[in-house]
């Protein structure tokens, strides 16, 4: 789950990590209001879950309250996009926050390293840009420390880590501190990515946090309420939405065979099957362990929402899902929706015999194998 800029700097705040007065505005008299409780200059922020901001015009310089309305009213609306996600989002809320006299900027961020499945540190004296194009254009400049969780980040490691960023003993103590903050926020936030871009210094050598991302590890959420309240639906995928809500696992892709399918394993198994038979997924939906009839209807719902699918592909493994439970679901959905698009069906072991009879009924053939199922899909869609 991501969370907006100001959300993040509130996570960090609980832990200590020095963050610039300012409040979060959905109309520009708010913004005028905020920049005058927390003094002028201020800086304007779209809050938005895309990288990219400062390119698109997002984040603007403030001195004085006639700039604070004209930003606010140019960012408040505005559609921001990047190269990862062109269709973009838009602005609705702002941060309004103290401008700081800014010495240096620097990047630091703990994320979770996959081969070696612990904490990882990345720490460079290039902030303010993005950390990927510092790794393509100068990646001497980035230095790594992965983290012994059976330990946890000790206070000589933070300094060793800052002196590759700083000179001054003054300023790696300071920045040192708010590391050990940053990483006791990581863990205790079961995040998936903690990230200050840019850790600021001032002329007087004060250090602060101007900007914050932190994404959380949805599996850990039901032990943070009040981070999943932070959840902003406005800016998510809609479908995305309603399968959550529904207790399905959904991420939209670009092709345009649909899936629906239980258990991540078989899940990804299907749309490899599918790239190889030379078509894309359109999507991966896992409709979980134990499916029910409303389930099914749910994950239909979603896929003919997506005006790219051009058929749809059940393929489920009847262990703990009861193959006739999903049977039923189909019929049901082919009854109640407009279903615009072929349906095919590969059903196999709990009650597998039941399912086939039931889709019998509704003149719906089931396959038996993967290579069967997957390129009769393709051949439908193709030709839809």
């Amino acid at each position: 789950m991501n969370v907006h800029e100001y959300q993040a700097k509130a996570i960090f705040a609980r832990f200590g990590i020095p963050i610039p007065p300012g409040n979060v505005a959905e109309t520009v008299d708010e913004a005028k209001t905020i920049a005058e409780e927390i003094g002028l200059p201020v800086m304007v922020k779209a809050q938005v879950h895309i990288g990219g901001r400062g390119k698109a015009g997002g984040v603007k310089f403030c001195p004085d309250i006639a700039s604070v309305e004209t930003h606010a009213a140019n960012i408040l609306g505005m559609r921001i996009s990047n190269q990862q996600n062109p269709k973009g989002q838009i602005v609705q809320k702002i941060l309004v926050t103290e401008a700081k006299d800014i010495a240096s900027e620097a990047y630091l961020g703990i994320t979770i390293d996959r081969k070696t499945q612990r904490p990882v540190i990345l720490a460079s004296s290039e902030g303010g840009v993005e950390i990927e194009e510092v790794a393509k254009t100068h990646p001497e400049k980035i230095f790594k420390h992965t983290v012994d969780p059976r330990y946890g980040l000790q206070a000589y490691e933070a300094r060793q880590i800052m002196f590759n960023l700083y000179d001054d003993a003054k300023i790696v103590n300071k920045a040192a501190g708010i590391l050990l903050k940053l990483y006791q926020a990581f863990t205790s936030s079961d995040a998936s990515l903690a990230e200050i871009n840019p850790l600021i210094t001032t002329p007087d050598k004060e250090v602060w946090a101007i900007d914050a991302k932190v994404n959380i590890d949805d599996n850990g959420l039901y032990r943070h309420a009040d981070i999943a309240e932070m959840r902003d639906t406005d800016l998510e995928e809609p479908a995305e939405t309603l399968a959550r809500s529904k207790g399905l696992s959904y991420v939209k892709l670009d092709g345009n065979v649909g899936c629906i399918v239980n258990g991540a394993g078989l899940a990804m198994a299907t749309m490899d099957l599918i790239k190889h038979f030379g078509a894309e997924p359109a999507n991966f939906l896992d409709i979980g362990g134990s499916s029910n009839p409303e389930k099914v209807t749910t994950a239909m719902q979603i896929i003919l929402d997506d005006p790219n699918v051009k058929a749809i592909l059940f393929n489920i493994f009847g262990g703990i899902t009861r193959c006739d439970d999903v049977a039923n679901g189909i019929v049901t959905a082919l009854k109640n929706m407009d279903v615009h698009v072929p349906v095919v069906v590969r059903l196999t072991g709990t009650n597998e015999d039941l399912a086939k009879e039931i889709l019998a009924e509704a003149n719906l053939p089931m396959f038996t194998t993967m290579n069967e199922v997957v390129q009769h899909a393709i051949e439908l869609a193709n030709a839809n």
